[in-house]
């Protein structure tokens, strides 16, 4: 760790030791656990893991809703000397058995339901897989494990994102990586222990598990939801009192646009948004529904955490902007000829510094693409995340965001690769050829779109491949409309041209 950071990592599980002891930490709900319960259930939850899986830095999976255990896990495995990998419980079966097939899962803890769409083959051999319920009802009678004094920067949790070709990519995140993260946004949120967020993003995006982490680094309470409406967002906020709210544009659109009760909309004293851009729209009737409450724009990436946000006094002059470096991390704009953007030229930008995470999971190929060392001007030095996005920095030094670099489709916060979904859509035997691509939307960000050519014998097959891929994708990665072409375009190199179906879309 560089020599000028102002506050020294701990190990992950020491968070659960931040708040005071009768302080809510965690409102589940049918409980709400104080941070001395906090202390207990991570210690002893840490020793059932230890238990199970006595192999020093092995991988434990977790596959269910937000709850006690989701929650705890990331400390508790960290204690234990485990790396955790949060799987999102909106994936379905191909891609988890990838992700555990990956990661080299030695314990899979899930939902009993998630459980039962596993087939044969879907689990790694000697992988102990256990139900959510029993383990919960297993650990608390375990021997409690005291707080580690794990190395900072031994690999903690693995997150899994999309690639913009291939197979989702597990993100290492070390104890420090993670524990300067937590202290980063709880400084500049400058949350307290009378704050409580209200945690709606799922705990396997690194922008979700953060609300837990920076919420217990400044000893606040946390409210888990997994909500089916935008309208059960309101009655949480009144029923656990929340004052912290973290949401990507879409959702933000939608909760705008209710009829908020105006002292329950008074109690949110800050917003938080990343997973996609404010609009001048947006950031209008967010000010004119939520009075009282800041709001945060922020820009990160899982490689690198978060890079990014908007001072929220400068929303209204700025609401373009990306903002500055948040602490711990340095932004830098890096021309074509590698050295750094005047003010107002664009150029990639490029992280530096602590929370640059330890590269993919046993991928070197695609970890030198993305990380690399960092450039000459860099302060902290050491490697660096060339995130690929042009961006600009305006004279007054905020920066602005020009475009992506790859294909990346980015919708309702998911960043999803094209060639995920056109591998299912090529699986079901009912196409030839299939392109996805990410078409501007006013809600969602992009939406999917997949223009595929027809196998021969299964032409225009609409219904059927849509159905197909219901089963095959999860909710987010199904495409907004399905087109069918008798040929594709190609370019000049003989690939498919992208480029020439995506104007023809939007024509």
């Amino acid at each position: 760790m560089p020599a000028s950071l102002p506050i020294d990592p701990k190990p992950l599980d020491h968070l659960a030791l931040r708040g005071e002891g009768s302080a809510p930490a965690l409102a589940l709900r049918n409980q709400t656990l104080s941070y001395n319960d906090l202390r207990e259930r991570v210690s002893r939850l840490a020793g059932w893991l230890q238990q199970q899986v006595p192999e020093p830095g092995a991988r434990v999976a977790s596959w269910a809703a937000k709850g006690e255990l989701t929650c705890i896990l990331p400390l508790a495995a960290a204690r234990a000397g485990l790396v955790h990998v949060p799987i999102n419980p909106l994936l379905k079966r191909a891609q988890v058995a990838y992700i555990l097939a990956d990661c080299g899962a030695s314990l899979l803890v899930a939902t009993a339901a998630r459980l039962t769409t596993l087939v044969p083959g879907d689990i790694p051999v000697r992988c102990i897989v256990k139900n959510e319920l029993e383990v919960i009802e297993d650990y608390k009678s375990i021997l409690a494990l005291k707080p580690s004094e794990r190395d900072p920067g031994e690999l903690a949790a693995i997150l899994y994102t999309s690639g913009s070709t291939g197979r989702p990519k597990g993100v290492m995140l070390s104890h420090a990586n993670m524990w300067l993260g937590a202290e980063s946004v709880a400084s500049y949120l400058e949350l307290t222990p009378a704050d409580v967020t209200l945690a709606v993003l799922p705990l396997s995006f690194d922008y979700g598990q953060n609300q837990l982490l920076s919420t217990w680094f400044a000893g606040a309470c946390v409210a888990p939801l997994d909500y089916l409406t935008p309208r059960d967002v309101i009655k949480a906020v009144e029923r656990h009192g929340a004052t912290t709210l973290a949401a990507v544009p879409p959702l933000w659109v939608q909760l705008a646009e209710l009829d908020w009760p105006g002292e329950t909309a008074n109690r949110l004293r800050r917003l938080t948004n990343s997973g996609g851009a404010l609009t001048v729209d947006l950031v209008r009737l967010l000010r004119d529904q939520f009075k009282e409450a800041r709001i945060f724009a922020m820009y990160g990436l899982t490689e690198a955490f978060r890079s990014t946000f908007l001072d929220p006094a400068l929303i209204d002059t700025h609401p373009t902007s990306m903002g500055k470096a948040i602490p711990h991390a340095e932004i830098l704009v890096i021309g074509d000829d590698g050295q750094l953007a005047a003010d107002g030229e664009e150029g990639e930008l490029v992280h530096c510094g602590p929370l640059v995470a330890q590269g993919y999971w046993q991928d070197a190929e695609r970890t030198a693409e993305r990380y690399k060392p960092a450039p000459e001007a860099s302060v902290y030095g050491g490697m660096a995340v060339w995130s690929g996005d042009r961006v600009r920095r305006g004279v007054e030094g905020l920066l602005y965001f020009v475009g992506r670099r790859d294909a990346m489709i980015k919708t309702a916060g998911n960043r999803i690769s094209p060639q995920e979904i056109e591998d299912a859509a090529l699986g079901t035997g009912l196409v030839a050829e299939a392109v996805a691509l990410g078409l501007p939307d006013e809600r969602l960000g992009q939406a999917i779109h997949l223009v595929v050519r027809g196998a021969s014998g299964a032409s225009d097959r609409q219904e059927e491949l849509a159905r197909k891929l219901m089963i095959e994708l999860p909710n987010f990665m199904q495409p907004k409309k399905i087109h069918w072409r008798e040929t594709m375009p190609l370019s000049p190199n003989g690939k498919i041209d992208r480029a020439a179906l995506s104007a023809e879309l939007q024509a």
